[in-house]
């Protein structure tokens, strides 16, 4: 299981990701959808 609580990220002042939350159970998959920008590439960047 993965769980992630109040992930947060700022470049300089701009806030990359706030407060993100989830949970991904033992043997389930995840996908991250969003906008450009929306901070995809960085949560995952953050996790890895």
């Amino acid at each position: 299981m993965i769980e992630v609580e109040h992930l947060a990220k700022t470049y300089q002042e701009v806030a990359a990701l706030t407060d993100v939350s989830f949970a991904v159970p033992k043997g389930s998959i995840l996908a991250l959808l969003g906008h450009n920008g929306a901070g995809k590439t960085t949560a995952v960047q953050i996790l890895s």
